[in-house]
């Protein structure tokens, strides 16, 4: 490395160490970075939830989010899930949040319709739900969303239903009970991709009751819409349903902790609306995500998001580079502020630093033309000779920008001047001694 280096690295090494130790300093204060892993609250496998967490897992896998997929029993326990930090986001049946929920969670947005399907056997005299209070009847388990959804409805129509309208089955033994006769009716909050709702839509001896007043239904609650099963969107050849069947449905919604990071947010968002915008038997493409359909406050960034889209740096930068620069912003100011002073006062103390070198040689030099004027005997002019020889080769050796050339041939000269002048002396007290003798 050679001396105009180091003498750079001397001036400009610290102001750098200096700049660092300030980034560091900005980059403590500002807001945390994201977490690299998430876990989501979905239901059981082979259901529609699990389905979409996984959809969801392999987006944000591309972004270096790992996502750990938590089965559960459906919307009840996810809540749970949710209200104790165990889980940071996961499926909600609208219509489940209380007002407990409501304080310590938010919500994404409405992401799909789950119909509620209520299927009875032919030979059953009923023409709406309210009639089934004296049948056999399945609504599931404790702590699903349909049970809570179903004791909703049931309330709603008035009336303190039997334990037998509250049969615990569900799912594919509800269905398979349902058309072995073991019960009248039974239902189900589920996707109409499911296979037993299949199996049921397509079975002769089973029918699927209309709700008439789900308009009025949808009013009642936030998170549930109208919805129709149009005639033949199940199979147009077979011509099912053979009529269009007013329906009422839950709004799933995308529910997340109260602190769960905005940029997590963001990228659940960014992934909802590739999941859940296409097209579907209840609603057409682009109908969700739908931020209207929830029953729990939106979250700070889902309102951000659903106004203005993603950030201005998302749609230029990776999702990593993104967030930093979102984040970082906060000292770029005070921090140009610290580095313009700096920056403009590093060239006049590396100029400083070239020129003292120069400025002390030529103490170095005055000192010696002193000694050589005063010289009395040989040996010491010799001396003072051998060290202006000396200085001389450091001069020489001197490695400094091209601005500073014209001082240090000021420098050289000066040098040489000395030394003839000294030489010159040599010479006047030797002629001055042999004229003597």
């Amino acid at each position: 490395m050679d001396k105009r280096m180091k003498d750079a690295l001397k001036v400009y090494g610290p102001l750098t160490l200096l700049a660092i130790a300030s980034i560091w300093l900005a980059l403590s204060l500002v807001d945390p970075a994201p977490p690299s892993k998430i876990t989501f609250a979905s239901g059981g496998t082979g259901g529609a939830y699990y389905s979409l967490a996984e959809q969801y897992r392999d987006a944000l896998a591309d972004h270096g989010v790992d996502v750990e997929i938590l089965e559960t029993r459906g919307s009840i326990e996810n809540l749970d899930l949710l209200m104790s930090g165990e889980a940071g986001v996961g499926f909600v049946q609208g219509g489940l949040a209380g007002p407990e929920h409501k304080d310590e969670l938010r919500s994404l947005a409405g992401m799909f319709h789950e119909p509620f399907w209520v299927f009875v056997r032919d030979d059953v005299a009923a023409a709406e739900f309210g009639e089934l209070s004296s049948v056999r009847l399945a609504i599931g388990p404790e702590g699903s969303g349909t049970r809570a959804l179903a004791r909703d409805l049931q309330e709603a129509w008035g009336g303190n239903w039997p334990d037998e309208a509250q049969a615990p089955e569900s799912g594919a033994a509800a269905a398979e009970a349902l058309q072995a006769g073991d019960i009248d009716a039974a239902a189900f909050s589920a996707s109409i991709n499911a296979p037993y709702i299949r199996t049921l839509l397509e079975d002769g001896s089973i029918k699927l009751l209309p709700f008439v007043r789900a308009p009025a239904l949808s009013r009642r609650q936030a998170a549930l819409d109208e919805v129709t099963l149009y005639r033949g969107v199940v199979s147009l050849e077979e011509d099912v349903p053979p009529g269009d069947v007013p329906l009422i449905a839950s709004v799933a919604q995308l529910a997340v902790s109260k602190d769960l990071h905005p940029a997590i947010q963001s990228l659940l968002l960014e992934a909802s609306e590739n999941i859940h915008s296409g097209n579907s038997a209840f609603a057409r493409a682009g109908s969700f995500p739908d931020r209207s359909l929830t029953d729990m406050p939106l979250s700070g960034e889902a309102e951000r998001y659903w106004k203005k889209g993603p950030s201005f740096l998302r749609n230029y930068f990776t999702f990593q580079v993104a967030n930093f620069l979102e984040r970082a912003w906060v000292f770029l100011i005070p921090l140009i502020t610290l580095l313009i002073p700096l920056i403009r006062v590093a060239p006049p103390i590396y100029r400083w630093r070239v020129r003292r070198k120069i400025y002390v040689w030529y103490s170095d030099l005055r000192e010696l033309e002193v000694r050589g004027r005063d010289a009395k005997t040989d040996e010491a002019r010799d001396q003072i000779l051998d060290e202006l020889s000396e200085l001389q080769q450091e001069v020489l050796e001197l490695d400094v920008p091209l601005s500073y050339t014209e001082e240090v041939y000021h420098l050289r000269s000066h040098i040489a001047f000395v030394r003839r002048l000294v030489q010159d002396l040599y010479v006047m007290n030797t002629r001055a001694a042999s004229a003597e003798t």
